[in-house]
């Protein structure tokens, strides 16, 4: 399919074709999940599962791609779904309008090859290292602030959330530095390239390590968590 002519060489055209085949779970369709989920629709993942309660509002539009002036009070999960009914119609995107809690996040998250953490919320990332681990579904965690951003690839067992944060942690530092509309899509593309890696079984993960961005005084440092 001409669609997916750019990807090969950096695909073989099995891999290509295998993608939609695969289930990935996106957390959260705002600044980072929005260019998640667009560039998990343009390589060709067959099934997204598009998981946020919220609606879009004013201060998005600095940042998050499915925010314009005609999705301001629309759901942020269905509008991703007709976001990609325009980008990619081979691509079923399931909306879910709500929030992943404890109670809710092993109907939404079971059955998923990969699950990807585009959240701001500290608390619900526990939960989701949680039944990830019970499911045995790797789990990919982003998170930005600023100019900086961090990037780790989660398998079951690995626990890494719990090296990167605390139980006492309630919101991180993005409340306090803001985000500007560069930094999520970088720190989407990492987490989008790590799910790649996953789902072909091929290339070096951030695993039990974590990537940390500093766009301000260009730094990337990788360090190991053990």
């Amino acid at each position: 399919m001409q669609r997916y002519e750019r990807n090969m060489k950096t695909l073989s055209e099995e891999e290509n074709r295998q993608l939609k085949n695969h289930k990935v779970c996106v957390i959260g369709c705002g600044g980072l999940g929005g260019y998640i989920i667009e560039m998990l629709g343009r390589l060709g993942i067959g099934y997204i599962t598009a998981v946020d309660g919220d609606v879009f509002d004013e201060t998005n539009l600095n940042r998050q791609i499915l925010s314009n002036e005609e999705t301001l009070g629309k759901s942020k999960s269905q509008t991703a779904k007709s976001r990609m009914a325009l980008v990619n119609p081979h691509v079923h995107v399931n909306a879910i309008v709500g929030r992943l809690t404890k109670e809710n996040s092993e109907e939404i998250l079971q059955g998923h090859d990969v699950i990807i953490d585009a959240l701001d919320n500290i608390e619900t990332r526990f939960v989701l290292q949680e039944t990830a681990e019970k499911f045995g579904i790797p789990l990919v965690h982003g998170a930005i602030a600023g100019w900086y951003g961090q990037v780790t690839t989660i398998l079951p067992g690995d626990r890494t959330l719990d090296k990167i944060y605390t139980k006492k942690d309630i919101k991180g530092v993005e409340k306090e530095l803001g985000n500007p509309s560069f930094t999520p899509a970088l720190v989407a593309s990492i987490e989008v390239s790590e799910v790649l890696k996953l789902l072909i079984g091929r290339g070096e993960l951030l695993r039990k390590k974590i990537l940390f961005i500093n766009t301000f005084e260009l730094e990337y440092n990788t360090v190991e968590l053990g």
